[in-house]
């Protein structure tokens, strides 16, 4: 039943704006807005504070260039509403209007209820060609009204150098859902990352900024549900200026501004994992929630055939970022989460997608041109995960400045090189340099390489070294899901072991691989909780594992690792070591940091890269002292220092990794370490 709206509540002719789209409140009253350039008429409707009872349902009075919009006055925070369109039913055209539809406004900034997977979520029934009448708006999410205030203390964004940049990728629920020195009631939420418990580990590890998982609001799919499960990763967005629901205490958006303000005074960053490449709608055959209700034709690539999504992304559509409104929606969001959330940065999910027009991947396209002329985002952080599923969607190398890019090339020849593959010195020596190979051109800087072990999707660090293969049974898909091609070994015994010499040598080398990423030029990217030896037992697919197999385990933490990683990001700040100028050879000439090859008996020649044995390379710095690091991924090995006195730094094969030893001439190398001399004066 419908509540007509008292006399009070009516628009106001008077003050009505088409260019402020999204439900935005001045202090008097509300301003909403919509973009649909094929609907025919937009109905607001009001619901009551638990968003269950609609207590109004009216007409959006003006339309401009395809925006409706109307101000309410004494509407404010807290009010809850939804849309529904009309417009034509023409599947074979991509019309997929049903005003019986409640419909996410695409600007909503904080949401209120939960789907509920009933049929009537569905525009259509049976085939996608006949419309479904049944009304859905008490089995959907609604939008609500926020008050923009809020005391920031401080303002802006924090802004490091990415030479002084180390990044933490974390859930924002699995975090802390198990941190027994985080507040009870701020687990698994937001504010759990804001406690002072997770500040202190990151200040001591010397994290400068965490990326978050999908922290927009997403939907969990049914087919999880229905086996019992969630979607935890979040890479299932509906809502690209709302955060998700569950992650805040009280449900109010107002929590994530708090989260960010307490980060930013302990000097850590906020980055965000964005997915502008496709929305939670799905295919064709998916439910009308918001997007496809509002203006299929506009929002989502279509087919050929109109009737059906074009895909790019394997999960049913592909936004139309092409579109100037669409574009205009992606980057008000971006800029929302930067000027009003004080966001420092995002890192864009399949983002080769966001890259795609006509004539495929086009690095200087209309989406990258848009951010790096915006004056607002082009001072941030973009990192792109430059990969999507579709034809020539491998871009590695190829996004254009001010974006960084993961670089899974680091990742797999850093656990390859570790795990003993033989010929690999090269390869590594490309990684250890910032990967000049893929980033070297166009005026690339040598932080354009983020360089990880693990991230959320594969296995975590420790499993890297305790498992030869997969164990996603607990997914339900026979195991048959997630990535085959892990670099793995579990080093003599598969998964959980008490051979002292099985877990002396998995921690060996988990700190050696820590201590190569921590080293590398480039931007390291370390998982969370492989800083202290996080196992999933095996699983490198938990996108619907929200429990303890992903959920981060503190009380099993190892100390003796949080060290490692406490002393190595020392170490890398205390020398300067990262740069933005790519190195050169000794003898070369330029501004980048010179460098030279070194093996157990002295310089490397060519015939010295297909060797076995440690790889060293040493950087000249005649100013604050040359630098040593020397990897050794066999058995202990005999090692000829340059000439002169070195100071032993660093040291992995021992616990603290911490040294200041003075060494000459030949010394031996422990197994499965890296060592890093400076010279010393004289």
């Amino acid at each position: 039943m419908i509540h007509q709206h008292p006399p009070a509540i009516a628009f106001d002719a008077t003050r009505g704006r088409p260019d402020t789209i999204g439900a935005n409140f001045d202090g008097e009253g509300t301003n909403f807005a919509l973009f649909s350039e094929n609907a025919s008429r937009v109905e607001l409707c009001l619901y009551d504070e638990d968003g269950t009872v609609e207590t109004a349902r009216l007409d959006l009075p003006d339309m401009q260039g395809g925006i409706w919009f109307g101000y309410l006055p004494g509407i404010g925070p807290g009010q809850v509403y939804g849309y529904r369109v009309h417009g034509p039913w023409e599947p074979e055209a991509g019309h997929r209007f049903n005003p019986a539809k409640l419909v996410l406004d695409p600007y909503a900034r904080e949401l209120r209820g939960d789907l509920v997977w009933d049929p009537a979520v569905f525009g259509h029934d049976g085939d996608d060609l006949t419309r479904d009448d049944r009304d859905s708006g008490p089995f959907v999410p609604k939008a609500v009204v926020v008050d923009p205030d809020f005391d920031w203390e401080a303002e802006g964004t924090l802004r490091h150098r990415w030479e002084d940049t180390l990044i933490w990728e974390a859930h924002p629920k699995g975090a802390t859902m198990l941190h027994p020195d985080v507040p009870e009631a701020d687990r698994g939420f937001l504010a759990g990352l804001g406690s002072n418990a997770v500040i202190r580990h990151l200040q001591k590890t010397g994290v400068t900024a965490v990326e978050l998982l999908p922290m927009h609001g997403f939907l969990h799919d049914q087919f999880l549900l229905d086996k019992g499960l969630k979607n935890y990763w979040g890479y299932n967005s509906l809502s690209f200026f709302a955060p998700h629901r569950a992650y805040l205490k009280s449900g109010r958006a107002s929590e994530v501004k708090d989260v960010v303000r307490r980060l930013h005074k302990a000097g850590i960053e906020v980055i965000l994992d964005v997915v502008y490449n496709h929305t939670a709608e799905g295919s064709e055959l998916g439910p009308t929630l918001s997007f496809r209700g509002i203006d299929n034709a506009s929002y989502y690539l279509l087919a050929e055939d109109k009737r059906h999504c074009f895909d790019t992304t394997g999960c049913g559509n592909t936004l139309n970022v092409a579109h100037p409104m669409v574009m205009r929606m992606v980057i008000d969001s971006l800029r929302y989460w930067v000027q009003v959330c004080h966001v420092d940065g995002f890192r864009f999910d399949l983002a080769s997608t966001l890259g795609r027009e006509a004539a495929g991947f086009e690095r200087d396209g209309s989406f990258f041109a848009a951010i790096r002329q915006d004056p607002v985002l082009a001072q941030v952080k973009l990192i792109a995960e430059p990969w999507d599923i579709g034809a020539g969607g491998y871009q590695v190398g190829g996004f254009p400045f001010p974006f960084r890019e993961w670089n899974d090339k680091a990742r797999d020849d850093l656990r390859a090189f570790w795990r003993r593959d033989p010929g690999l010195k090269g390869d590594l020596a490309q990684r250890l340099l910032g990967s000049p190979v893929q980033f070297n051109h166009s005026q690339r800087p040598a932080t354009s390489s983020i360089n990880f072990l693990a991230a959320h999707d594969g296995f975590t660090l420790r499993d890297v070294v305790s498992y030869d293969g997969k164990h996603n049974d607990a997914n339900g898909e026979d195991n048959r899901d997630g990535h085959d091609h892990n670099l793995s070994h579990n080093l003599g015994a598969e998964g959980p072991t008490d051979d002292p010499g099985v877990q002396e040598a998995r921690h060996r080398r988990s700190k050696a691989m820590l201590a190569t990423l921590l080293l590398a030029q480039g931007v390291p990217m370390i998982l969370a909780g492989d800083e202290f030896g996080q196992t999933q037992g095996g699983n490198n697919n938990t996108y619907a594992q929200d429990n303890d197999i992903a959920w981060l385990d503190w009380a099993a933490a190892d100390d003796r690792l949080i060290q490692a990683v406490a002393a190595l990001s020392a170490l890398r700040r205390d020398l300067a070591l990262a740069d933005a100028r790519f190195a050169l050879n000794e003898a070369d000439d330029g501004e980048g940091p010179a460098v030279s090859w070194w093996h157990g008996a002295g310089r490397m020649g060519d015939g010295d890269w297909e060797t076995e044995g440690p790889l060293g390379l040493r950087y000249h710095r005649a100013d604050v002292g040359d630098v040593l690091i020397v990897l050794n991924p066999g058995d202990d090995a005999d090692f000829t220092l340059p000439e002169g006195a070195w100071q032993r730094r660093i040291d992995t094969a021992q616990d603290p990794v911490t040294c200041d030893t003075q060494d000459e001439g030949q010394v031996t190398l422990g197994w499965q370490s890296v060592v890093v001399w400076q010279a010393t004066a004289g």
